[in-house]
């Protein structure tokens, strides 16, 4: 039986957040105008400035920065057994290991889409957990993975850098130590309609050793954290079901707001 562990989603596009800082420094500049009587010659008095001075401009609030889910936090959003249908184990994590199965492409437009693929986080990740779990020896075998990314927006261009991979990509090359190697067709999907921006891609083994073979990718914003999720051997609908459990319990562990 082939027995790999999933293809991890990650996107490993450079990304620039711009930091303005809001400040609102006033200064008083010159000196404060005297008080003094007026002159004789004044025939109608012009109003006297109060004692107090002009009034500084308070400052504008700043607004607080997103709160950055810790570790355990986001291990605590991750699915768990009681949350997936009956006869799911968790996988034990082969981190330690390491998987060597390699995604790789003579074509160069696929380049971006093989980095992302490949990687183990994507950067810009301030925390990142992982979870697998198989549903049996014939599968389908989900993995599910949350980074906090800091912000919506950073959330938000990673989701856009994975889809114009995809769409630049047609199809890459998947080698599986002790199992061999396929050429793999590149389609994006129709992703599950849950959280902000989602995405899907299809892998599928179209010659080759591992001919037949079809993993699933998909990916979607939760506020300032992205939710990423691979299916193997399994169908449209195990991720279709996967994916809105995942986004209803990320959403309501991490507290965010409904739609983002």
């Amino acid at each position: 039986m082939l027995k790999i562990t999933p293809v991890r989603l990650a996107l490993s596009a450079a990304l620039a957040l711009c930091l303005v800082a809001c400040s609102n420094d006033t200064s008083s500049g010159g000196s404060s105008p005297t008080t003094g009587a007026p002159t004789s010659a004044s025939v109608n008095p012009s109003v006297t400035p109060t004692t107090a001075g002009t009034p500084t401009a308070s400052p504008t609030p700043v607004p607080p920065a997103n709160k950055l889910p810790t570790a355990a936090e986001l291990t605590k959003a991750l699915l768990a057994l009681p949350d997936l249908p009956s006869g799911f184990s968790i996988e034990k994590d082969e981190s330690a290991t390491g998987d060597d199965s390699r995604l790789t492409s003579k074509d160069a437009r696929c380049a971006r889409f093989v980095t992302f693929a490949n990687a183990d986080t994507p950067p810009g990740s301030k925390a990142s957990v992982t979870r697998s779990f198989s549903g049996g020896q014939q599968g389908p075998f989900i993995d599910e993975s949350l980074d906090a990314m800091g912000s919506p927006a950073a959330a938000q261009a990673l989701q856009r850098s994975f889809k114009s991979a995809i769409a630049a990509c047609r199809s890459i090359t998947l080698t599986i130590p002790g199992e061999g190697r396929s050429t793999m067709a590149v389609n994006e999907v129709s992703a599950p309609p849950v959280g902000t921006g989602p995405v899907a891609v299809r892998l599928s083994a179209t010659s080759g050793s591992l001919e037949g073979l079809e993993v699933i990718l998909f990916s979607t914003g939760i506020d300032a954290v992205v939710l990423s999720m691979s299916v193997l051997a399994g169908t449209s609908q195990d991720l279709d079901a996967a994916a809105a459990d995942a986004v209803a319990k990320a959403r309501r562990t991490l507290d965010t707001k409904s739609g983002t």
